[in-house]
């Protein structure tokens, strides 16, 4: 006699490893998450209420439209500019500086200051332009 067995297809799949894998992954991604937003706890030293009277390092040249040219506020002449940087660069060799110039400018007055950077060996010299709109 012969025993038959009742061998049907699967109807369904077996979701469950599925699901523990996806629980771990998910877990150690919170973890990892939090882990790096949360960061090293450390105390930190106290600051005096007095405010600082160091002055901001980088300097800022601005050109006008009509060649007027200005070292952070003030106006100066470029021989004024260069004597003013060569003195900033005796104290710090590495500070930064901006060139502002409006867009009405001769290019000649641009060039001018960058030359003088040049000369001076100013190296960290950045251009500042606006965003444009529509």
């Amino acid at each position: 006699m012969q025993v038959q067995s009742e061998q049907k297809p699967y109807d369904d799949i077996n979701v469950t490893p599925m699901l523990d894998l996806a629980y771990v992954l998910l877990v150690i991604f919170i973890i990892m998450t939090t882990a790096s937003v949360q960061g090293i706890k450390v105390n930190l030293p106290k600051a005096s209420a007095t405010p600082s009277l160091a002055k901001p390092q980088t300097k800022a040249i601005t050109i006008r439209e009509d060649g007027q040219v200005f070292l952070d506020t003030y106006p100066v002449t470029m021989q004024e500019l260069e004597d003013r940087l060569r003195q900033q660069k005796a104290v710090n060799p590495s500070f930064p500086v901006v060139i502002k110039g409006d867009s009405a400018v001769q290019y000649q007055k641009v060039v001018d200051v960058l030359d003088l950077l040049g000369r001076l060996d100013i190296t960290q010299l950045g251009l500042v332009t606006g965003r444009l709109t529509k």
